[in-house]
């Protein structure tokens, strides 16, 4: 069956950076689009960043970019997710998610995501 095993997240100061990375097993990987939510106590899941099955086309919420960068590498079954001049904001759950189609920024077009990696950004 489908897993996503997300790793990386840890308590980092305001301006720090986490490499978040995420291992995919139970279907092709290469196949799928795939992208990172995150959820913060209190709200709801939000959508952070997209990439399409090739990696070549990448899409990021406002609220991250120029400071998130999503990665993938189909021949290691690999999701990454580079975050760079970290906000107290960006304190969130972080999950792996695997796109089933619909559009992009909607949880809901997301089947399958990983248990989560705790993100903290606290002085």
């Amino acid at each position: 069956q489908v897993q996503l095993v997300e790793s990386g997240g840890d308590r980092v100061q305001p301006g720090g950076s986490l490499r978040l990375s995420c291992a995919a097993s139970g279907f092709i990987f290469s196949d799928y689009a795939m992208a990172w939510a995150r959820q913060a106590p209190g709200k709801p899941l939000e959508w952070v960043a997209f990439i399409n099955a090739y990696g070549g086309s990448l899409t990021y919420t406002d609220s991250v970019k120029g400071r998130f960068f999503i990665s993938r590498d189909n021949a290691k079954n690999t999701l990454t997710l580079q975050m760079n001049n970290l906000e107290r904001d960006d304190s969130a759950v972080y999950y792996c998610c695997k796109f089933k189609g619909g559009p992009i920024r909607s949880t809901g077009s997301y089947d399958a995501r990983g248990q989560g990696t705790q993100v903290t950004v606290s002085s």
